[in-house]
Formats: C-alpha cells, structure tokens, sequence
C-alpha cells in the first residue's frame, strides 16, 4: 500500500472544547485509519476518494490552547496501525479559546443614553420596544405605556446608511497562521446613522416647557458622549450626535386625556453596526520584493 501524504488540514483552527469538523486531504489513505491532533485521537467520521484526493472527515478532540500537529496513520483490517503508514502536518491545527460574547456597542450606546436622560433631564426614563405598545389595535392606536408624569421615552433607532462617514477601504490584518504569516481580510463595515426619537410627555404646560428646555441643553451639552462598558471602564470610545435634519420640536398641548408632549429627534453620525464581514483569509505574507526592469544607459 502507497504511504500517505497530508496536503491541507481544513479549517486550520477551531476551540479548545473540541467538536469542529476537520477535513484532511491527502493521496494514500487506507480504508481505515486514525487522526491525532497533538497526541489526541479523533473521531474519524467518513473517508472517500474524489478525482484521485482521498478525503477524510475528523471531529477534533479538546485540547489546550496549542498549536499542534496533524497525524494521519492508515490501519489493517483489524484496526492495527500499519508500520511506515503515517503523515504529518506540524503545526496545522490551532486550538483557540471560544471568545466571551461582547456587549454590543448598539446596546451600550442605548444604555448609556438611557442613563444620561436619567441624571440630566428627569428620572422617569424608559426604552421603546415592542412590549412597550399596546397590542391593541382597534383603535387605530399603538400608544407607549408610561407609568407616571413627566416622563421621556427614548424610540428607535432606525438605521440610515451613511455615505458621508463611512469607507471603502479594505480592513487588514496580519495573523500569525499554521504556515506562517497570513493576511486576513474584511470589506468595510457597514456604516449607519442611527435615527432616534425623544417623547416627552407632561400634565402640565409649564413643565412640558421646562423639560423642553432641558433636553435642548442637554442635546447640545452631551454632542459627544463617553461609551462606558461600566463604572471600571470608562473610555470605551465616543459617539457624536447632532439634530435630525428633519427634527425639529413638534409640541402637542392638547389631548383626550389632557396630556402635553413633544417629540424630538436627534442623528447618532456614523456609527459602525459591524466590523465588516470575512473578504478572503490565509493569504500568505511575504517580504516586500521590488521590480525592476533594465532600461538603457544602465539604469533600473
């Protein structure tokens, strides 16, 4: 029988609890054989042959942080492996450790707005979301639940694609990859504008107009505000809002139920809702080279 050959080891990291597909490829595989990443046996889950490659699909043992080698030994009939039967790809497989989901900087940004309007305009603050409505609709009406006067709800945001703070340029990095180093690259981030709404409701005229007054200095007080993630880390980044082009105050005096309100609405300018997707990976990097051409009177 042939002696094996390992070409790739795909994908080329996965964590360290294990269970990732792999997908060796190679010439020479027996009917039987067995896989170990850094000394551990896996599971070998189907072997086949396509176009002359043989193919053989593994779920990764756990393992420590590491970068390990990739073992392929063919085995006999009864599951021996076969004296001089083996191939190896040092350093083919790297075991990462899963990232802890991060608070999403949308979710920050909200709670961050919430707080402010908390401490700086009225302590009666809340978050429009679905639960918020009235499911009720013979009316005609979707109306937000407030639980006392005065009160200031914060809606939205809808997103607006931005076009004047966002980029086309590619995001790069240089990783350390199995082979050496590799270029990783991702399209750019998807760059919106997030529109919001402040309502504002009170009983009474006069204080509708204070509260008027107090999100207006505290719009033009806050035009850029500190992202803590919590009281430990407080620069996070910034976030810059200004007034809606179509945001002007639209005030209500009167109502049925003999409640004043305004809304207002504010642009938070070119906030990124992602890091850009995946473009293409494990492109090798190398030393820069210059070319040159010999041109005439002896120059380059």
């Amino acid at each position: 029988m042939a002696v094996p050959s390992l070409t790739s080891v795909t994908p080329s990291s996965g964590p360290t609890s294990g269970g990732d597909i792999l997908r060796l490829a190679g010439t020479g595989f027996a009917a039987r054989v067995a896989v170990l990443l850094g000394g551990a046996p896996a599971e070998v889950l189907s072997l086949r042959v396509e176009s002359g490659t043989h193919f053989a699909d593994v779920r990764t043992p756990p393992h420590a942080v590491a970068l390990v080698d990739v073992e392929l030994h063919n085995l006999s009939a009864d599951g021996r492996p076969v004296p001089g039967e083996a191939a190896a790809l040092p350093g083919a497989y790297r075991y990462l450790r899963p990232r802890v989901a991060k608070e999403a900087a949308l979710t920050r940004l909200v709670r961050t707005l919430l707080r402010e309007l908390k401490r700086q305009v009225v302590a009666n603050v809340s978050a429009s979301v679905s639960v918020d409505y009235d499911d009720t609709v013979a009316d005609g009406l979707n109306v937000i639940a407030m639980a006392s006067l005065p009160s200031v709800v914060l809606s939205g945001p809808t997103l607006r694609e931005s076009r004047r703070y966002s980029t086309n340029v590619l995001h790069e990095d240089v990783v350390q990859g199995p082979s050496g180093a590799e270029l990783v690259r991702r399209r750019p981030a998807y760059t919106v504008d997030l529109a919001f709404t402040l309502t504002v409701a009170s009983a009474r005229t006069a204080e509708l107009f204070n509260l008027m007054a107090a999100v207006a200095t505290f719009l033009n007080r806050n035009r850029w505000l500190s992202m803590p993630r919590d009281a430990e880390d407080a620069s996070l980044g910034t976030v810059r809002w200004e007034m809606d082009a179509d945001g002007e105050a639209r005030t209500q005096l009167g109502s049925r139920d003999d409640v004043r309100a305004f809304t207002w609405g504010f642009l938070v300018r070119g906030f990124d809702v992602d890091e850009g997707l995946p473009f293409d990976l494990g492109k090798a990097v190398s030393e820069a080279q210059l070319e040159t051409d010999s041109l005439s009177g002896g120059t380059s």
